[in-house]
């Protein structure tokens, strides 16, 4: 019995991988269910091999499972589906250190299919801001949390991940933990130092039970939030909008409103702590298709009709 729900070790970082494409990247009920389905069979194929933790990875066996693939006659566009799926967990599984190195590197990258990600309207913004409430402690929290989500652009990890020492009110920034244990410093804002003033004066004491915990966001029961747990908060604010949220909205609204309003692309690119600007410049492609659907709806002369 024991054997039949045993879980290898592999499986567990593709579960915890899942959760984390669940909350921090917010994809769609489908697109997960296709990255289970692909890299429950990635799991397989390592265990044929005799592989039951990320750690025991090769790149040989990167190399291999492409040599399988091919093998078993799937459909370039099938062969790049799973390609990018191994290598997103790969990618994943050393930042959180399960992996030395990446060891995805050396397949050849797949052709991606291009999307822009969802972003808020500065009025959508404003009025998720308003929803918590200001009279009981969650609800001090739940504002803290959306106005430094927004207001500093973080990950949901870096957010839950701060402390009571990486908040600096007198000088206004936090400085949180990003991917690959990069550290960054980060401005406050006025409303999110306020918002978050007042969470630590009237909020966080009513939470937390252990004095000693230094945790900056906890949950009702004075633990460190979860990833988890603040996924299910945003989107019951999300739902009360009308409006199907994700934590990572947030991040990209942000990004967006930035370069919206005139700020360098070198200065958001380091705001918002990436490693490369290319991952900056999809919120440019933003304000063209912004632009785009502004001018074809406004333009007089956007319409295109045959010449007389």
């Amino acid at each position: 019995m024991d054997d039949k729900i045993k879980v290898s070790p592999i499986e567990w970082e593709i579960r915890d991988y899942l959760q984390y494409l669940t909350v921090e990247r917010g994809l769609a009920e489908n697109t997960l269910k296709a990255y289970a389905a692909d890299l429950n069979g990635f799991s397989r194929f390592l265990s044929q091999k005799g592989v039951e933790a990320a750690k025991q990875t090769t790149s040989r066996h990167m190399q291999e499972y492409l040599a399988q693939l091919k093998a078993d006659g799937c459909k370039p566009s099938t062969v790049s589906r799973k390609i990018t799926a191994v290598k997103g967990l790969c990618r994943y599984l050393n930042e959180e250190k399960f992996l030395s190195k990446d060891i995805s590197e050396p397949l050849t990258a797949p052709k991606q299919v291009f999307s822009l990600p969802q972003v808020l309207s500065q009025q959508e913004v404003d009025k998720l801001l308003s929803l918590p409430r200001l009279d009981t402690p969650l609800g001090l929290r739940d504002k803290a949390m959306l106005e430094i989500l927004y207001g500093c652009g973080l990950r949901v990890s870096e957010l839950i991940g701060l402390s009571l020492y990486d908040v600096d009110e007198k000088l206004a920034f936090v400085r949180c933990l990003g991917k690959g244990d990069k550290e960054r410093i980060v401005p406050v804002g006025g409303k999110a130092l306020a918002a978050l003033s007042a969470y630590l004066t009237r909020g966080r004491p009513a939470l937390v039970k252990d004095k000693s915990c230094r945790e900056l966001f906890v949950n009702k029961h004075g633990d460190r939030l979860s990833r988890q747990g603040f996924w299910k908060i945003i989107k019951e604010y999300g739902r009360r909008l009308g409006l199907d949220i994700h934590p990572h909205t947030m991040r990209h609204s942000v990004a967006s409103h930035l370069l919206a309003n005139g700020a360098d692309i070198r200065i958001v690119q380091e705001f918002l702590g990436h490693s490369d600007i290319s991952t900056t410049q999809i919120y440019t492609h933003l304000q063209v298709a912004k632009l785009k659907k502004e001018y074809d709806a406004y333009h007089p002369r956007a319409k295109r009709k045959e010449v007389d």
